[in-house]
């Protein structure tokens, strides 16, 4: 008889983990494009100046 609480866990893990990526893509895609462009943009600028400094 424990398995509707096992299932009754399951829904709620799954409940919470589709919130979770539902949270993810709401926003304006433009705006989030250009946030995650921004990130990448400043990745990539540290990766260049450890690049320069190994390379001294």
């Amino acid at each position: 008889m424990s398995r509707g609480n096992q299932r009754e866990k399951a829904r709620e893990k799954n409940a919470k983990k589709q919130a979770q990526q539902k949270k993810k893509i709401e926003g304006d895609p433009k705006k989030r494009l250009e946030d995650q462009a921004e990130i990448m943009r400043k990745k990539q600028a540290e990766a260049d100046a450890r690049k320069a400094a190994a390379a001294k």
